[in-house]
């Protein structure tokens, strides 16, 4: 089925002329496309601009309207092109109206002082956790290409709130291929840590903005799965403010992650 396969989808999109590519409504999230794979579109775009390839360092993401199933177009600019450093930018146009805007730091590697960083030595087993096909509350389309499980407490919708949430989560399809676009569709999984205050669904719920720090090479990193340690670090007025940190299999801290979500209840 068109717009189903996840690296048949950024394939359209990195061979279009006009950076376009379709994807069905699998892979929604209510009115809108999954956050990560509406921004992965952003990322593949701004990666065409660049005169050579280059790895990704952050990316800001602003959530703007719905991307809606069918068919997407990225406008992608490079801002400056630097001796080390390139900026990018892209917006991601659904029904004719700009849905999300990005902007991406790529950068070469080079000779620094680089304190020790300290891996996780014992990862929680995965399986300990509750599996996202055992959970029987509702979920969104998209979750239906990734195994994974909820780890300790912070369960959407548990009606038991607890202000963190971890879990292990993996592609089913081979996204290999896009290595920057992979780690992104896993980031934005996690839904608000908060949401496990309630215990019935629906509870309207979305991302503002979106930042993503990575601290690994993405096109290095050989994990399938990837374990994520998030927590709530304020909420008021129907806002809510989240960060977390995103391991590979051995325990390596890879990318960090800062969002603003809005939710309803």
């Amino acid at each position: 089925m068109q717009g189903t396969n996840i690296d048949l989808i950024l394939d359209e999109l990195e061979n279009s002329n006009s950076n376009t590519t379709h994807f069905s409504e699998n892979w929604s999230q209510g009115r809108s496309a999954y956050g990560g794979l509406a921004a992965a579109f952003a990322v593949t775009a701004m990666r065409k601009q660049l005169a050579q390839a280059q790895t990704i360092r952050s990316l800001m993401v602003s959530f703007i309207a719905p991307v809606a199933a069918g068919e997407v177009t990225v406008e992608a600019s490079l801002l400056r092109q630097g001796k080390n450093v390139s900026q990018c930018s892209a917006n991601v146009i659904s029904q004719g109206q700009i849905a999300l805007q990005a902007m991406a730091a790529f950068g070469n590697s080079r000779e620094a002082f680089a304190p020790p960083r300290q891996a996780i030595k014992d990862l929680p087993d995965r399986n300990s956790g509750i599996a996202f096909s055992d959970n029987s509350k509702p979920k969104p389309h998209f979750l239906q290409y990734f195994d994974g499980c909820w780890i300790g407490g912070g369960i959407p919708f548990s009606g038991n709130y607890k202000p963190f949430l971890n879990l292990w989560v993996r592609h089913k399809q081979d996204v290999s291929r896009f290595p920057i676009e992979k780690l992104l569709a896993i980031a934005d999984i996690p839904p608000p840590v908060l949401l496990s205050h309630f215990d019935k669904t629906p509870v309207p719920a979305s991302s503002l903005s979106w930042s993503l720090e990575f601290i690994e090479a993405p096109e290095l990193i050989r994990s399938e799965w990837f374990y994520m340690e998030f927590e709530v670090d304020a909420a008021a007025d129907g806002y809510t403010q989240q960060s977390g940190k995103i391991y590979d299999e051995s325990g390596r801290l890879i990318a960090l992650t800062r969002q603003c979500m809005v939710y309803f209840g």
